[in-house]
C-alpha cells in the first residue's frame, strides 16, 4: 500500500519527487519502537530514484534561484504555517514512528519545526554585506545560491533536524534531495506534502527514503549535488566524506559527542542535579547530551546520591502518555548496542549503582542507568552510547576538571556549573566545545553558530554562517568611474 494509517493520520510512503509520488519496486518495513511492531510500508529508493530526484532537483534549481528574495521567504512562512496546522498530525506519527515523548512533540519540537522556516525567511530578507572601500574601489561581498544541497538526517528528531537544514538550504536559493531515517521516514513525507500544499515549486524539495546503503550512498556519491548536510556517527561520516571528495562537494558534518558536566562544589546544587537528570531526556538519544558527569570530590557522595533519587523518580513507559518522563530506544538493535556498552563497563570494572533494561516493561525500554568507578580512559568514558548512561567522575582542582572535560576526541558541547562568575569565564573559555552551557543546558538561538569541535563534525550552521555554507559567496571589486576620476 502507498497510503497508510499512523496514529489515525494517513501518511504517503512513496518518495516525493519533481512534485509528484514516486514507488519503487521494493519496499522496507518500518518499525515501531514502542512496541516493536510493523506500521508501515515504505519504498525503498535506490540509485534510480535518487538520480531522478537529484535530476528534477538541478532543472528546478535556476527558476527557484532567481526567484526575488521576497518571494522565496513568503514560501517559506507559508509551509512554516502549514507545519503549525499540522502540528498534532506530525507529533503523533513521529511519536509512534521513533518513540521520543508525545508532550516534547507537541511543546517543543513541533514549534521549533515551524520556527526552522521562519527564522530563516526572516534572516534571508535581512541577508546583507553593506560596500567597502579599497583604495579607491568599491568592493561588494554577495550571496549566491549553490545549487542542489543533499541532507541526510537522523532518527533521534527527525524532522526537526531535517528541518534545520532543509529550510536555509531553501532560503539561499537551493534545491534539496533530503534522505530521511529509514528507522523513522515518516514526517519526511509529511513535509513533503506541506510544502506542495504551500506552493514550493516541484522539484525544489525531493523526498528519497531508504537504507544508507541503497539510498544514502548514491546520494552522496552524486555528481550533480553541489552542497552536503549530514547528521549522524563518525565512522558514517568518514564514509560519506569518501564518497563526495572525487566531486569535491563542501560538507557539513554533525556528529557525534561525548560532552562533560562539569559540577564545581559551588555550584547551585538542585540546579546541578536537575541538569543532570534532564541529560535522561529522549531516553538518552540527544546528540548535545551531557553523559559524562564531573563533580568536585567533596559534594560527589551527595551529588550522585541525589541524582539518583531522582532519576528513580522518572517515569518509564509509554510515550504517548502525558505522564510519561522517558522512553524506549529506537531499535532492537540499538538497544543492543546501548547494552553492550554498559556490560563491557561493567566487566572492566565500573559499577552500576542505577539502572539496566527495564525488565518490567521489556521491549526496548532501558532505565536511566549510571556507572561509577570507571577506569580512565575506558570505552565508557571516551565512546558515545547514545542511549540513558551517564557515568560519574570526581576531581579536586579546577585545572584537573578542564583536563578530564577535555579529554575526549569529541568537542560538541559542554555544560559548567559554578556560582563563581570569574570561574566561569575562566573554564568556560578553556573547554573544548562548539557550545558551551554555564548553569543551564539546552538553551539554542537559531542564529547563533551551531557545530563541533574534533570529531563532533565540521563546520558551523545557524544565522549567517548557514548561508555562508548553503551559498557561493561572490567578491566584486568596482573600479572608480571614470567620469568621477575626471572631475
Amino acid at each position: 500500500m502507498s497510503i497508510e494509517t499512523v496514529e489515525g493520520v494517513p501518511v504517503d510512503t512513496r518518495h516525493w519527487i519533481d512534485g509528484r509520488r514516486v514507488a519503487s519496486e521494493s519496499v522496507f518495513t518500518d518499525i515501531s519502537p514502542i512496541d516493536e511492531q510493523p506500521i508501515a510500508q515504505v519504498s525503498a529508493g535506490t540509485a534510480i530514484e535518487v538520480d531522478a530526484a537529484v535530476q528534477a532537483a538541478r532543472a528546478a534549481f535556476p527558476a527557484w534561484a532567481g526567484l526575488p528574495r521576497a518571494e522565496r521567504a513568503q514560501t517559506l512562512r507559508r509551509i512554516a504555517d502549514g507545519i503549525d496546522a499540522r502540528a498534532e498530525d506530525l507529533a503523533r506519527v513521529e511519536t509512534r514512528d521513533n518513540g521520543s515523548l508525545l508532550r516534547s512533540h507537541r511543546r517543543g519540537v513541533m514549534p521549533r519545526v515551524g520556527l526552522n522556516f521562519r527564522f530563516f525567511a526572516d534572516a534571508l530578507e535581512k541577508l546583507d554585506h553593506p560596500d567597502s572601500e579599497i583604495r579607491g574601489h568599491r568592493q561588494r561581498v554577495s550571496y549566491h545560491p549553490a545549487g542542489v544541497a543533499a541532507v541526510i538526517t537522523p532518527w533521534n528528531a527527525p524532522l526537526m533536524l531535517a528541518t534545520w537544514r532543509i529550510a536555509p538550504a531553501l532560503a539561499a536559493g537551493n534545491t534539496v534531495v533530503a534522505k530521511p531515517p529509514e528507522w523513522a521516514p515518516l514526517t519526511a513525507s509529511l513535509l513533503a506534502d506541506i510544502t506542495a500544499e504551500a506552493g514550493l515549486p516541484p522539484g525544489v524539495l525531493n523526498v528519497v527514503q531508504g537504507t544508507g546503503v541503497a539510498a544514502g550512498a548514491p546520494l552522496t556519491a552524486h555528481p550533480g549535488i553541489n552542497r552536503l548536510a549530514f547528521t549522524g556517527s563518525v565512522p558514517t561520516a568518514g564514509r560519506v566524506a569518501a564518497a563526495a571528495a572525487p566531486n569535491i562537494v563542501p560538507l557539513s558534518f554533525e556528529l557525534g559527542g561525548k560532552s562533560p558536566l562539569v559540577v564545581f562544589a559551588d555550584a547551585d546544587f538542585d540546579l546541578a542535579v536537575s541538569l543532570a537528570v534532564e541529560q535522561f531526556d529522549n531516553a538518552g538519544q540527544v546528540c548535545l547530551g551531557a553523559f559524562r558527569i564531573l563533580v568536585e570530590e567533596s559534594i560527589a557522595e551527595r551529588f550522585t546520591a541525589a541524582v539518583i533519587e531522582r532519576a528513580r523518580g522518572l517515569v518509564q513507559g509509554d510515550p504517548r502518555a502525558e505522564a510519561t518522563d522517558i522512553s524506549c530506544l529506537i531499535s532492537r538493535e540499538h538497544f543492543e548496542r546501548v547494552d553492550g556498552f554498559v556490560q563491557r563497563a561493567l566487566a572492566a570494572g565500573a559499577q552500576a549503582v542505577l539502572g539496566g533494561p527495564n525488565t518490567e516493561l521489556g521491549g526496548l525500554f532501558y532505565r536511566p542507568t549510571i556507572l561509577v568507578d570507571a577506569e580512565p580512559g575506558s570505552e565508557i568514558l571516551t565512546e558515545e552510547v547514545f542511549g540513558p548512561v551517564l557515568t560519574v567522575q570526581t576531581f579536586r582542582t579546577e585545572r584537573r576538571a578542564i583536563e578530564m572535560a577535555n579529554a575526549t576526541r569529541f568537542g560538541l558541547a559542554a555544560t559548567l556549573v559554578t556560582g563563581d562568575p570569574e570561574r566561569a569565564e575562566r573554564v568556560s573559555a578553556r573547554l573544548s566545545a562548539g557550545t558551551v552551557w554555564v548553569n543551564c543546558f539546552f538553551v539554542r538561538d537559531l542564529g547563533a553558530p551551531f557545530g563541533g569541535s574534533g570529531r563532533s563534525g565540521i563546520g558551523r550552521e545557524g544565522g549567517i554562517w548557514s548561508f555562508d555554507f548553503y551559498s557561493d559567496i561572490k567578491n566584486t571589486v568596482f573600479a572608480p568611474d571614470p567620469g568621477q576620476t575626471r572631475g
